[in-house]
């Protein structure tokens, strides 16, 4: 069945953790044997590959780069304008895949259709073949998490221009625009300006990573067209990157779609990073599913659910659903689906669907 991936974060994972996402998973965990840099080597599940073989043809993607200001101990850059550069690299890289025949920009109706078409003729689940015999493009809508490196709000109209569609205004802590998750406080005057001139030009609101205050300053003001690429359940994982059931009311409202995030900490409770397994702590793709259930009885329907699985966003093996070897086992969720109940038609809605819906109406 076909899949779409409502966030990855593929730049990221090419830019900064270096890996060559043209190669198999396989080949990327051998070529990082040995390393220890960072938690998840050798232990990544994405790469355009994998996505082919998971009959994944469209994801979001992200550029991501965190200011921090000289008091904020996480991880990020000095400057905004160190920032943009940095998302500015991410988007070469994906210019570069471009170019290489690996990926395609979906940045309007006219690409969605005809990219979903090409992909929905074969539903093969194996690498697809243009008529010239190279691999079918992975699809990507360019997203940006965290607008900290929009060093002003007129940058967005650039953004805009070269193809940005979605943005999170918030990532991890106290941003330039809105407080995110650990932190607390509405948006800031400036952030209700690039709310403004991002429902001016179009571009979707993700509503992931707003810390409570914020999000909720973001819901009166906000108009435009509204999702969450990447989050759970407060009901199922008590923990304020989660959203609350008033929260998830609030984006049924609005028509939104949320995705479920394959993060294990998210997905079962008592999590400890470092120490906790998937194993372990009984972490398999029923628990992601469990939160869409979730999230489907509060809506009285399957309208409002998608997948964003945020792989490799700063995790692997060590950290997901310990019955998932690739994200191209995301095609065990329709067989799991079924058993609890779930139609052909919600199914679909799931996996590809209800994010079309969404985006078919922003981009009319």
């Amino acid at each position: 069945m076909f899949i779409i991936d409502a966030h990855l974060d593929l730049s990221m994972n090419a830019m900064e953790w270096n890996r060559d996402l043209r190669l198999s998973v396989d080949d990327i965990r051998k070529r990082e044997a040995g390393l220890a840099d960072k938690p998840d080597r050798a232990k990544g599940t994405v790469s355009l590959p994998a996505l082919r073989q998971g009959h994944i043809g469209l994801v979001v993607a992200t550029q991501i780069a965190r200011y921090v200001a000289p008091d904020n101990p996480l991880p990020g850059w000095h400057s905004p304008w160190q920032a943009w550069a940095q998302t500015q690299g991410q988007l070469a890289w994906y210019k570069a895949m471009e170019a290489a025949g690996e990926m395609v920009m979906i940045k309007d109706l006219a690409s969605l259709d005809k990219h979903v078409a090409a992909w929905m003729e074969e539903e093969t689940g194996v690498v697809d073949s243009h008529a010239d015999g190279a691999r079918r493009p992975i699809g990507y809508i360019l997203s940006l998490e965290g607008a900290d490196s929009m060093v002003t709000t007129d940058y967005l109209s650039v953004a805009y221009e070269y193809g940005l569609r979605a943005i999170g205004p918030a990532h991890y802590g106290p941003g330039r625009y809105a407080n995110g998750t650990d932190s607390q406080g509405g948006l800031q005057p400036q952030g209700k300006n690039l709310l403004r001139e991002m429902e001016r030009l179009g571009i979707i609101l993700d509503a992931t990573h707003l810390c409570d205050d914020a999000f909720w300053d973001a819901m009166d003001l906000f108009h435009g067209p509204v999702w969450a690429s990447h989050n759970n359940c407060r009901a199922l994982v008590d923990h304020n990157r989660q959203f609350s059931d008033e929260m998830i009311k609030a984006l049924i409202a609005k028509g939104a779609v949320i995705g479920g995030a394959l993060d294990a900490w998210m997905m079962v409770p008592g999590w400890v990073r470092g120490k906790s397994t998937p194993e372990g702590m009984g972490c398999n793709l029923e628990k992601v599913i469990d939160h869409l259930d979730h999230i489907c009885q509060i809506a009285g329907n399957a309208l409002h659910v998608g997948i964003g699985t945020d792989l490799d966003g700063a995790f692997g093996k060590e950290q997901c659903p310990y019955d998932l070897e690739t994200i191209a086992d995301l095609q065990k969720l329709p067989e799991l689906l079924t058993k609890r109940g779930y139609s052909q038609t919600d199914i679909e809605g799931i996996l590809h669907g209800n994010w079309l819906r969404l985006l078919r109406k922003a981009w009319t």
